[in-house]
């Protein structure tokens, strides 16, 4: 297609979706799919932005300023994730691109997932997993994969979003005695479900589970360091299930090694895929899982539906219900 402007918008989207949003899309746009199951090349995500009115996009995708600048066209990007670090906000929004999300449906699917993967670290379930399949249980003993207890425990919960708040009410059926800090105080979920508000240092103390669910921004990178992980007792657990680099990976394996802390679940990586030389995957004590918070099959299907609307309206002249940059629309940039 080149450089020819087409009567309707040109839509690029950056990895196979579910159908129905795909047809959603085609309805009312030009669209083009990169069809591979991986992260679309470089050089083919910069070609596609000097032509494309609108981006469909994954987390995989960055949205820098180099190809922003290249983007002459585009008006709106919208990002299938509740998260969107890999875009440079600032310039997108000096441009006039509105940038949209899918944030809320995905909520109780990543609970789900974060309460799994605290009950299989605690309870040692792949590694139980592996022993058997490697014919090493030959016999009872009363200690044999003994874990952690779940039920009664402290969980602390570090970022009270959505999220966060759906993993409270997860953990206040095990009878657990919630714990949260956050940048602002969340009354409301401490009235409702008991959660206790704490300081980061205080909740890291006392917590026998520390969850981490805040978003990437520089206040949060590597928010999780040497002097956070010695604080934690030599019993607690640490779950991640917010982004990579919110965590200083050498020092999660320095306390793991050290057994400053019990075990760790991981469900993403500074560099993901999560090179299979790094040394936190040879630790028996570590679960780690491919960055599957929301990936149940309807969740993702709700996910790709609402960035396709987002796309939709926004090229159309309608205000996206879940704009992240609204100041765009109402410097009356958008019409």
């Amino acid at each position: 297609m080149g450089g020819i402007r087409l009567n309707k918008p040109y839509v690029f989207v950056s990895r196979k979706i579910p159908e129905e949003a795909l047809e959603k899309l085609k309805e009312v746009f030009i669209v083009s799919v990169w069809e591979e199951d991986r992260p679309v090349p470089r050089e083919r995500l910069l070609e596609e932005a000097k032509k494309a009115d609108g981006f469909y996009i994954m987390l995989t995708e960055r949205i820098d300023e180099e190809l922003l600048n290249q983007a002459k066209h585009l008006k709106a990007i919208s990002i299938m994730a509740v998260g969107y670090d890999n875009i440079n906000l600032p310039l997108a929004t000096e441009k006039g691109i509105v940038v949209t999300h899918t944030p809320g449906v995905l909520s109780d699917t990543t609970a789900d997932l974060t309460f799994a993967l605290l009950m299989a670290t605690a309870r040692r379930i792949t590694e139980a997993n592996r022993y058997v399949l490697e014919g090493k249980w030959d016999s009872w003993g009363p200690m044999l994969m003994a874990g952690q207890d779940v039920y009664g425990a402290t969980i602390g919960i570090i970022g009270m979003g959505r999220i966060g708040e759906a993993v409270a009410k997860r953990a206040k059926g095990f009878d657990m005695k919630i714990l949260y800090h956050n940048r602002k105080r969340r009354i409301e979920v401490e009235e409702q479900l008991g959660a206790e508000y704490r300081s980061l240092e205080d909740l890291l103390k006392e917590s026998d589970f520390v969850v981490l669910l805040t978003p990437l921004t520089p206040e949060t990178e590597k928010l999780m360091g040497k002097r956070e992980f010695s604080l934690m007792k030599s019993s607690s657990i640490f779950i991640n299930v917010s982004r990579g680099a919110t965590v200083d990976e050498e020092a999660l394996y320095e306390a793991l090694v050290q057994k400053n802390i019990w075990a760790a679940g991981l469900d993403v990586f500074r560099e993901e895929p999560i090179p299979m030389d790094h040394p936190l995957l040879t630790l028996e004590n570590v679960v780690v899982l491919p960055h599957i918070g929301s990936a149940s099959i309807s969740t993702r299907k709700r996910m790709a539906m609402m960035a396709a609307n987002g796309l939709i309206d926004a090229l159309n002249g309608k205000k996206p219900n879940h704009m992240v940059n609204p100041e765009v629309w109402n410097n009356g940039e958008k019409a």
